[in-house]
């Protein structure tokens, strides 16, 4: 969550992207490491903007925003292991925190004003923060039972070997007193 932070997924679009920028949705998929279906499937549950309306035949156009949406997307769902539900909390208080940031950038608001928006925004991040912790304590408890196991096979690991040097051990005894 960068500091821009991401374009709503209903913020509106331009009908057309400029013919620089036009991409199909096969080259969206490659270029933020992804598929097709899941940027269709994305535009459905809301987390990407639909792509506009294209008349019947032609294919949807993306712009270079688009793209950077769905890195963003792609990248915290990987980075923090999220569902879909958890993933549109967070980008939702992104988008929020990036209209307060915009009206917080306007001249005419006053201190009041200002200081509510500033609350506003800690309301957000501790949105993020909350999901964003919940995930760590998740992870520490994952990577404290899988060094725990780590010991116990070490200990087994450590228990063979002596069992198998007392047993080479034993078994030379015996070969000398037998010699």
């Amino acid at each position: 969550m960068g500091s821009r932070g991401i374009a709503a997924a209903d913020a509106p679009r331009a009908a057309e992207p400029s013919p620089r920028h036009a991409l199909r949705i096969g080259d969206v998929a490659r270029l933020a490491g992804t598929t097709p279906r899941t940027i269709r499937y994305y535009e459905e549950i809301g987390l990407l903007a639909r792509a506009p309306t294209r008349v019947a035949g032609a294919h949807r156009v993306y712009d270079d925003g688009d793209v950077e949406r769905l890195r963003e997307v792609v990248r915290l769902k990987d980075l923090l292991g999220l569902t879909l539900e958890e993933l549109k909390t967070v980008l939702s208080a992104e988008q929020a925190r990036a209209e307060v940031r915009a009206q917080l950038r306007r001249d005419d608001v006053d201190a009041d004003r200002r200081r509510e928006l500033l609350e506003e925004s800690l309301g957000h991040i501790d949105r993020q923060l909350a999901l964003v912790r919940h995930r760590s304590s998740e992870l520490a408890r994952l990577e404290h039972e899988l060094g725990e196991t780590r010991k116990r096979v070490r200990r087994r690991i450590r228990e063979l070997d002596a069992r198998e040097a007392d047993a080479v051990g034993h078994a030379s005894v015996i070969e000398t007193a037998g010699s």
